[in-house]
This record gives C-alpha cells, sequence and structure tokens, in this order.
C-alpha cells in the first residue's frame, strides 16, 4: 500500500502535478473531492447538503499568496462568498432574527450585527453555512499587518450578515503565528474560530488557550507532511492524542467541531457524550466533501449536528493531494490504472 509520505512527496513534484492535472484518470476523483471551480458550483452543491439537514462550511482552495495583489484579490472573494450566502433561503432563515430585514441583496444597506459575548454566540454557532479561509490567503506571507487587516475586513463583513468565518490551520510553521492572530481579533470579532491539529505535539497545550479564549475549534488529525520533532509520526499516538483533546474540547470548549470520518473515534466520543450527558446540541461533527455520504446521514439520523467541509476552485492540486495522501487506496487504483494504459 503506498504510503501517506510517499504520496505527499510524490505530489509536491512538478511533473507528478502535471501528469495529475491532465490525465483524465484524476478526474472523477477531483469530481468527487471538489464542488466545482466557482462559487455558484459551489454553493448548488451546498444546497443539496442543506436539503438533507446538514450544515456547511465553504472553502474557497488556494494558499500561501505571493504577491499582495494576490491576497486583495482572495479577500475579495471571500466577501463574496459571505454576500452570496446571505442571499441562500437557508441562511436567510437563520439570520433573520440577528439582523433587520433588509434585502439581502444589497449589502449597503444592511444593519451591521452587534455580536454580543455569550448569547450571540450561541446562535452563530447554529448558523447553517458559514465560510473557512487561510491566512496565507490573506497575504500572512507578506506581512502579518498586511494579512491582520484583510482578515478584519472579512470577519466585519461576517459580522454584518450575522455570519461565522472558521481560519483553517496550516503548516507547523504557521500554527503560532495562526493561534495569535485569533487572540488579537478575538476583543472585537467573536465570529472567528481556528482548526487544531492532534498529530503536533504542542496540540493539548494550543486546546487550553483556545479553551480559555472562547473560541470555537474544529478538531483535526493533521494532513502536511511534518517532521518528527514536531509531529506524532505513528498513526495510533495521533489517535490517542485525537481522542483526547476532542473530549477535553466536548467537556470545556464552546461548540468544538469534532472533523473525523473515523467510525471508531465517533464511536468513543458517542458514549463519552452520553456517559457526560452533553447535550448533542453542544457540538458538531465535521466530515469532508465526497467521503462517507452514509456515515454523515447516520449521524444526523441520530440526532447530531454535521457540517460538510465544501471547497471549491481551480487551485485544488494541494488539497487534492492531501485528501489522496488520507486514502492510499485510491492513489493505488490510479497508479494501476497508469501502467495498464
Amino acid at each position: 500500500m503506498l504510503s501517506r509520505t510517499l504520496i505527499l512527496k510524490s505530489a509536491s513534484l512538478k511533473p507528478v502535478e502535471r501528469m495529475v492535472r491532465g490525465s483524465r484518470l484524476f478526474r472523477p476523483l477531483v469530481g468527487r473531492f471538489i464542488a466545482g471551480d466557482t462559487l455558484e458550483e459551489s454553493i448548488e452543491a451546498s444546497e443539496v447538503l442543506l436539503r438533507r439537514k446538514l450544515k456547511v462550511t465553504l472553502d474557497y482552495l488556494g494558499e500561501n499568496t505571493q504577491t499582495e495583489r494576490e491576497a486583495l484579490e482572495a479577500k475579495a472573494t471571500y466577501i463574496r462568498m459571505l454576500d452570496r450566502i446571505a442571499d441562500v433561503p437557508e441562511f436567510r432563515e437563520f439570520a433573520n432574527p440577528l439582523r433587520a430585514a433588509t434585502p439581502p441583496s444589497d449589502p449597503s444597506t444592511a444593519v451591521a450585527v452587534q455580536i454580543k459575548p455569550r448569547q450571540d454566540q450561541e446562535k452563530i454557532s447554529a448558523d447553517p453555512l458559514n465560510i473557512s479561509i487561510k491566512l496565507t490567503q490573506c497575504g500572512l506571507d507578506q506581512g502579518e499587518p498586511f494579512a491582520e487587516q484583510n482578515f478584519r475586513e472579512v470577519l466585519q463583513s461576517a459580522k454584518r450578515h450575522g455570519n461565522f468565518v472558521r481560519v483553517d490551520m496550516e503548516a507547523s510553521a504557521y500554527t503560532e503565528r495562526t493561534i495569535q492572530m485569533i487572540e488579537r481579533v478575538w476583543p472585537e470579532y467573536k465570529n472567528t474560530g481556528t482548526v487544531l491539529q492532534s498529530y503536533l505535539y504542542r496540540t493539548d497545550e494550543d486546546v487550553e488557550r483556545m479553551v480559555a479564549l472562547g473560541a470555537r475549534v474544529r478538531l483535526v488529525k493533521g494532513a502536511y507532511l511534518e517532521p518528527a520533532s514536531v509531529a506524532h509520526p505513528e498513526k495510533a499516538k495521533v489517535d490517542e492524542a485525537y481522542v483526547r483533546q476532542a473530549k477535553r474540547l466536548l467537556d470545556a470548549a464552546f461548540y468544538p467541531a469534532i472533523a473525523t470520518q473515523d467510525e471508531a473515534i465517533i464511536k468513543e466520543l458517542n458514549a463519552y457524550v452520553a456517559e457526560k450527558g452533553i447535550d448533542k446540541s453542544r457540538f458538531e461533527y465535521q466530515m469532508l466533501y465526497g467521503i462517507r455520504r452514509d456515515l454523515q446521514e447516520s449521524l444526523v439520523a441520530q440526532g447530531y449536528n454535521v457540517r460538510i467541509y465544501v471547497p471549491f476552485g481551480d487551485s485544488w492540486y494541494p488539497y487534492f493531494t492531501r485528501r489522496l495522501a488520507e486514502r492510499p487506496a485510491n492513489a493505488l487504483f490510479i497508479v494501476k490504472s497508469l501502467f495498464k494504459g
């Protein structure tokens, strides 16, 4: 079986990237994991999920902008996403108590939503459709003040619509800078949160920082290729850390998102929730677009909140290769197909 490390290292080679982008063999898999190239395609996919009683977070694919101009374009896309989401019927129904009844297609006349410390956070946590962003797409590599200003403008737009913005966690070189930026904007913008990666040794401490802050956390195992000096190389250790941190978040955090398709872990956490008397409305499971629809529907039928991470855009290659690395059987099938001609 192809290993996760081998897939990620191979995928970083330019000839491999050109082959993947150009080969018809990859198109069905790309379509499975990516909702489309455009915002409208992602909205159409989201509305299908919403009708199935699932929640959604939209991700505009891309990371590590090379220029300030690229970062400003990404910021503008994030704001367009929030404006478009405001027109989705399920979101309009959710947001109506939070804002004045102004035409959603005219954001210039919308009344700003004043996020109050716990009461409005409780409402925001139920949002049916929000967005996930990357700080490197906001220009973090071009400078923290520049990226933070872009981030704040996105948060202000989300605040006006009564929506939430999740900051995706990237490679470990960005972890501390991401958490610090969340801590800086938090006093003004309670409509944000971030992601923590269980495979990093530091994550137990980061969980406590976010619990103390009160920000929403999505917990993931971690998908980047990291050295053993900063991350657990053994799957068993990652799983152990994930369960421990998930239980801590369920006990103490505000509306955590447990992002996993691992049925054994989900079963253990469901038993923990039942044992501790934690209401199912106090957290959500998150899963990736195109993966385990059966499990998604089973959890919804049991009364759990389930949110689907829906990516779109033409910069899909890095995201796609990380998904392949999580499911090596898909990559092995393609390699066999290539040799068969």
